[in-house]
């Protein structure tokens, strides 16, 4: 079925790669640690060697993200993370970069649809990021790793996200940056649109039953109706 945008009643969102510029923060980190080496690499530039081997993993990755979910391990994790968190004293909210153009995207998108995050996030992790940006006023709700037994790619977190807002997922848009975003959206039912910016390829999300590739998460606020 094409894309309807009259159908749409709510929209959810992914974080990493979609709301947040994950990828090309973990490559600037990685640069900037091989910054005495930089010489064996063209150019003196490891950048693009590192965004290649981060977007040629991005399927195996999937994969081991949800294997902690598949034996029901997920939480305890979480909970050891956390811990080292804290003895760490690390502040989550310093590793992350927002995607150009998405603030002013939510702030008009949450005039006309009810609007939720539904991520593999860690919930210390989202609110962490939704605060930094003052973000957490658009959404009316927020889907964490933990917050239902299982996370993408099974579609518990879409359709409980839908739920909160009193949306039918088939009228729901889910927006995601990879295969598990695509897998969670279309099993709930939901329309679903890939984008470019994070650490999916075109050829993958169209596979996975993708409704609409955009190059950048910002294009969906001239996308959609005005309020």
């Amino acid at each position: 079925m094409p894309f309807d945008p009259s159908k749409i009643r709510a929209i959810l969102f992914d974080v990493d790669g979609t709301l947040a510029d994950t990828d090309d923060a973990y490559i600037a980190r990685v640069a900037n640690l091989l910054r005495p080496v930089s010489f064996l690499f063209p150019r003196r530039d490891p950048g693009p060697l590192l965004r290649w081997g981060v977007m040629t993993s991005e399927s195996p990755l999937n994969t081991l993200m949800g294997l902690p979910d598949f034996l029901g391990i997920d939480d305890e994790l979480v909970a050891f993370a956390n811990w080292l968190s804290d003895v760490r004293g690390h502040k989550p909210a310093d590793r992350y970069v927002l995607m150009e153009g998405v603030a002013p995207m939510l702030e008009r998108l949450a005039r006309k649809y009810p609007l939720a995050v539904v991520t593999a996030r860690s919930e210390r992790s989202i609110t962490a990021f939704l605060e930094q940006f003052s973000l957490r006023p658009y959404f009316k709700a927020v889907a964490s790793a933990q917050t239902v037994a299982h996370t993408k790619p099974y579609p518990d977190p879409v359709l409980w996200a839908a739920q909160q807002l009193g949306v039918p997922a088939v009228n729901c848009l889910m927006i995601g940056d990879t295969t598990v975003d695509i897998l969670a959206g279309k099993r709930a039912g939901a329309q679903i649109i890939g984008v470019l910016c994070g650490f999916g390829e075109r050829a993958e999300l169209e596979q996975k039953g993708a409704d609409l590739i955009l190059e950048r998460t910002a294009q969906l606020g001239d996308l959609l109706p005005p309020p």
